[in-house]
């Protein structure tokens, strides 16, 4: 009975530096309980990585980062890259990059720009003279009209929902934006308290029916800055990402001390961001 399923597609946005293991796994667990819940059908994953001017400490170059997620969804059937963000010459808010994909659902078309990505606009209201079509799932803030526009919610670890608190670091009308418009699936190890988090932020648990918590049995605590830290000491790091993505770091010896100090006492672009908006 799909045709009563909401259609999902998961997008993760961050920097990918480099993708591991553990970001793949973060696509399966999240599609597995959407699932689950019957409620859903999870039509596409998105990969987006940061730009480089993100000016994050160690990133490397968004064109290593791309490949190297490109290579290791090569196999998946359904989870993809999109090098739109990070081909961007600024710094993009992560509610920028999901307008683009909701949008780019909305109106599949190459010429598709930023400037068309304004909040959510629903085109498509002609299916009212469907008075019949009742959808099951209805969320309150869903618009009947467009059950069949895919949902894009963001897909994130624990880390990323608990960043939310760092001051400057985001928008509180981005995040409002995010978990009321599009939606978090959040993947955290068995155990984390991110109920806690959620409990303790008013506008996360206004929208707490909009974010999906997904348990982590078989924990995975595989990240990206201890790769590269094995990297520099020259450890392996077979198994803890795809093989493809090992040895394109090692073709192209990507992770070295030098290129850890990258952006080394630079102001990462949002916190630069937020902090002269403020001031304004």
């Amino acid at each position: 009975d799909s045709d009563k399923k909401t259609e999902v597609v998961l997008l993760a946005c961050g920097s990918f530096n480099p993708i591991t293991n553990m970001h793949l796994r973060l696509f399966e667990l999240a599609k597995d309980y959407f699932h689950e819940t019957g409620k859903y059908k999870v039509i596409k994953g998105i990969i987006s990585p940061v730009g480089d001017a993100y000016k994050k400490k160690g990133l490397i170059s968004a064109n290593h980062r791309v490949t190297m997620a490109k290579l290791a969804t090569k196999n998946s059937d359904w989870v993809e890259v999109d090098d739109w963000e990070s081909s961007q010459s600024e710094w993009l808010e992560t509610l920028k990059v999901l307008r683009y994909h909701h949008q780019k659902l909305l109106s599949p078309d190459p010429t598709n720009s930023l400037q068309n990505a304004i909040p959510l606009t629903k085109p498509g209201r002609k299916r009212k003279q469907e008075p019949n079509r009742h959808d099951p799932v209805k969320k309150k803030n869903q618009n009947p009209d467009i059950k069949s526009v895919p949902q894009v919610k963001l897909l994130c670890g624990s880390d990323m929902l608990e960043s939310f608190a760092i001051p400057n670091l985001w928008k509180l009308e981005d995040i409002t934006e995010i978990v009321e418009n599009h939606g978090l699936v959040c993947i955290s190890r068995a155990g984390n308290s991110v109920q806690k988090f959620i409990y303790e932020s008013d506008i996360l648990w206004r929208h707490k029916n909009n974010i999906h918590l997904v348990e982590e049995w078989i924990t995975n605590d595989i990240s990206s800055t201890k790769i590269r830290r094995a990297l520099r000491r020259g450890q392996s790091i077979r198994y803890l990402v795809p093989d493809v993505v090992q040895a394109y770091i090692e073709k192209n010896n990507l992770y070295s001390p030098e290129s850890e100090d990258r952006n080394a006492g630079v102001v990462l672009a949002p916190l630069q961001k937020h902090a002269s908006d403020s001031k304004n």
